[in-house]
């Protein structure tokens, strides 16, 4: 029986000091660089597609006419975008990286989103009862939008043995807020091969 207690002990030790000795490296990398370990939707997928739709919507029609007729940019919410996919994509990440490329094109105005506008409303409220007259923000001056932007991502799973393919359909609709017309619709499709 002693001798079975001393085993197991040995057996513990030997496996802990096999568990310490694993090493792990970490390198930094280039955020920008293309690296698809799973095949899952990721960091390169998000940025692409909201690059990719953002350049076609902003070079149809509907954003000439708006500017000539209104002399103006247009301004753009950015509705919700629903994950239907098979798998978790975190949608808040992809509305970053739309709202991004939109702001940063220079070629429309860009209004905060639900959440965003009611904090602000919040902290708005607050100055009308703490900060001092000549520097609390008025009540009613904020921009309302032309334009929300809103969208699903969908996703076709085939698969066969060990081989898979994962085609992700991103779709987007602009819709002009006053006349609920829709002024564009994209379509975005990404397929990756799997093979494990």
């Amino acid at each position: 029986m002693k001798k079975l207690t001393q085993l197991t002990l040995i057996c513990f030790l030997v496996l802990g000091a096999l568990s310490c000795s694993t090493s792990r490296t970490v390198e930094r990398l280039n955020p920008n660089e293309q690296i698809d370990l799973s095949g899952r939707w990721n960091d390169t997928d998000s940025r692409l597609v909201a690059e990719e739709m953002l350049n076609d919507a902003f070079a149809r029609p509907w954003r000439q006419e708006f500017v000539s007729a209104n002399n103006k940019p247009p301004r753009i919410i950015v509705g919700t975008i629903i994950n239907k996919s098979h798998e978790h994509i975190n949608s808040e990440t992809f509305i970053n990286d739309i709202e991004r490329e939109m702001l940063n094109s220079g070629l429309i105005k860009l209004a905060a989103g639900k959440e965003a506008r009611e904090e602000m409303r919040e902290e708005r409220g607050d100055q009308q009862n703490f900060a001092s007259p000549e520097t609390a923000k008025a009540w009613g001056k904020e921009k309302g939008a032309d334009f929300m932007l809103q969208g699903t991502i969908n996703s076709i799973v085939d698969q066969y043995g060990k081989q898979k393919t994962v085609t992700y359909y991103v779709d987007l609709t602009l819709t002009d807020l006053e006349t609920n017309e829709k002024v564009w619709i994209g379509n975005k499709k990404i397929k990756k091969y799997i093979e494990n």
